[in-house]
């Protein structure tokens, strides 16, 4: 990894996130890239090259003031810079200024309501409608939640679509996944109450030498559903995705 600062004078806090942790009694920081800590928390980036923007342990990074080793190795209990800095990044606390807390928070917000738009629909209209970014803003309001800085958007998009689905101030409801399922009729005639309990809504349903359903499920029922059917026939049975419902 290639180091952009030579430790040990003055870094400019232009474009950098500073995660900060206290452990055995000393204070530690890394030097990483906006937006990179939330990444790396969810699980989206784990190459520490395009996480941090300096290969280093400081006490005090706006200063250039690098931890001495002999500090990191006692307290994290490991020789190993890697390994502690990973550490840090998921157990830190991401240091922003007030300013920069403030943008965070309103793209991190506006980028929350509209993950929620895209994933729901308001089940009181028909057929059902997404709710506009602005409307799910402005029940967020309503409703109280916080935004955290730490935090992946999506995460905390589907924390708010469980407050909302809650409550009284949006009627919402995860956007629905239409799918054919098949399989032969003797093993339908055994699975077929356990495979329409994973369903939200059947559209269509045929028996004959196949049992044939048209049916609307959660996505988040999707690989459980293929998980039953292909155990529970064997692999003669399949579920196809026809799409969304609705929005």
């Amino acid at each position: 990894m290639s180091i952009n600062k030579q430790p040990g004078t003055q870094i400019k806090l232009t474009n950098v996130s500073i995660v900060r942790m206290k452990k055995g009694g000393k204070r530690f920081e890394i030097a990483c890239y906006q937006n990179k800590v939330s990444e790396f928390r969810s699980g989206v980036e784990t190459d520490l090259s395009e996480i941090l923007q300096i290969e280093q342990v400081f006490t005090n990074v706006p200063k250039g003031q690098v931890a001495k080793k002999e500090d990191w190795v006692k307290c994290f209990a490991t020789d190993d810079m890697a390994k502690v800095i990973e550490e840090i990044l998921r157990k830190g606390e991401l240091q922003i200024n007030n300013l920069e807390r403030t943008h965070h928070l309103s793209s991190l917000s506006r980028e929350i309501a509209t993950i929620v738009s895209e994933m729901t629909v308001d089940p009181t209209t028909t057929p059902p409608r997404k709710h506009t970014v602005g409307m799910v803003e402005k029940a967020m309001a309503e409703v109280g939640f916080s935004v955290k800085a730490d935090r992946p958007a999506k995460a905390q998009a589907l924390e708010l679509i469980k407050k909302l689905s809650d409550g009284e101030v949006l009627p919402v409801r995860r956007v629905r996944m239409r799918v054919r399922i098949t399989m032969p009729s003797k093993d339908a005639k055994r699975v077929k109450e356990k495979v329409l309990a994973e369903t939200e809504e059947t559209e269509e349903e045929e028996m004959g030498t196949e049992w044939e359903v048209i049916a609307q499920i959660n996505p988040s029922s999707f690989r459980t559903l293929t998980d039953l059917i292909n155990t529970e026939t064997k692999g003669k049975g399949r579920v196809e995705s026809m799409g969304s419902v609705g929005g």
